[in-house]
C-alpha cells in the first residue's frame, strides 16, 4: 500500500499572548529532572530523565509525592515522554541527544500500581544509518502519545527545527518506526499530549533554551490530510525547561519544569 507523507505547515504570526499561570507549585527535589506528564486516578506521574533510577512517582494535584513504583528489571537509559490507554502506561525511553543510540523502546506498564510486569517495544528508525555523534541531531525525541491503536513519536529535531511524526504499533516487539508527516514547528518540541475526545494536541517546545511554548493543534487526526493551523504561546515562566505537559481541557494545562541553576522542579497550571 503506498505511504503518504502528511506536510502540516506553521504560521509564525499566530504566536499568542493571552496565557497566565493559574498555579506555581514547588516539586520535592527527588524529581528535580522531571520529564513526561500523565494523570490517572486522581494522580499526577512522572518521572527523572536520562540516568535516573526506573522509577514512576504519583502526586497529588499539590505536587507531595504520593506513591513511587519501581519499575523493575529494567533501566532509564532517557526516558522522556509518557503516554496512556484505557490499559496500560507507555513511558518512552528515546531520548537520543546526538543520534547515537540504537537501543530506543517504549516500556509497557499496567496501569495497575499493584503489577510489576512490563513489556518492551523496541523500535529504530529507518531512515538513519548511522550513530555517529551528531551534536544538531535529527532523531532524538521527547514527545509521545497515544492515539487509537498506535502511539504516534514527536521528534527532537535540532538541525532544522520541526518535528517529524513517527508511528508505532502497541504491541511488543521491534519494529521500524513509520514516518507519517512532519510539523513545520520552527522549534524543538520537548513534550506531547492529546486529549481523544476533543482531538486535541498539544505540545511543549524551546527554540533556545531560553524561553519554552505551548503548541496547541485542533482537530487532529492519525488520518487527516490536510493542513493543521498551529496555535503558539509563549509560557510565561522565564528561564527553566519544560518537557511534562498534560491537558486538563481545551485551555488549561498541567505543565513540569526541571529545576533551574539548582532550584526547585516546578509545577504549573496553565491557562490559554
Amino acid at each position: 500500500m503506498k505511504k503518504t507523507l502528511f506536510l502540516f505547515i506553521f504560521f509564525a504570526s499566530n504566536l499568542l499572548f493571552s496565557q497566565l499561570i493559574l498555579e506555581e507549585i514547588n516539586l520535592p527535589k527527588i524529581i528535580n529532572e522531571t520529564s513526561g506528564l500523565e494523570y490517572h486516578d486522581d494522580h499526577l506521574i512522572t518521572f527523572n530523565d536520562s540516568g535516573n533510577d526506573p522509577v514512576l512517582f504519583y502526586l497529588n494535584l499539590k505536587g507531595e509525592i504520593i506513591k513511587t513504583r519501581i519499575i523493575e528489571n529494567t533501566k532509564n537509559n532517557d526516558w522522556e515522554d509518557i503516554a496512556m490507554d484505557d490499559d496500560y502506561l507507555y513511558v518512552a525511553d528515546m531520548g537520543n541527544n546526538y543520534d547515537t543510540r540504537d537501543n530506543l523502546s517504549i516500556i509497557k506498564i499496567p496501569k495497575n500500581q499493584n503489577s510489576d510486569s512490563f513489556e518492551l517495544i523496541n523500535f529504530s528508525y529507518p531512515e538513519q544509518k548511522l550513530f555517529n555523534y551528531r551534536k544538531l541531531s535529527i532523531f532524538d525525541a521527547e514527545g509521545l502519545i497515544s492515539i487509537d491503536d498506535y502511539l504516534l513519536i514527536f521528534t527532537k529535531n535540532r538541525l532544522k527545527k520541526i518535528t517529524d511524526i513517527y508511528r508505532l504499533p502497541k504491541t511488543p516487539g521491534t519494529y521500524n518506526a513509520i514516518k507519517i508527516g512532519s510539523l513545520e514547528t520552527e522549534s524543538i518540541i520537548t513534550g506531547a499530549d492529546f486529549d481523544k475526545n476533543n482531538n486535541l494536541l498539544a505540545l511543549t517546545s524551546t527554540i533556545s533554551f531560553n524561553e519554552y511554548y505551548l503548541l496547541i493543534i485542533e482537530n487532529f487526526s492519525i488520518k487527516k490530510k490536510d493542513n493543521y493551523n498551529i496555535k503558539m504561546y509563549e509560557i510565561p515562566v522565564g528561564k527553566t525547561q519544560i518537557e511534562g505537559i498534560k491537558i486538563i481541557n481545551s485551555s488549561t494545562f498541567w505543565l513540569t519544569s526541571e529545576h533551574e541553576k539548582k532550584g526547585d522542579p516546578k509545577l504549573f497550571k496553565l491557562k490559554i
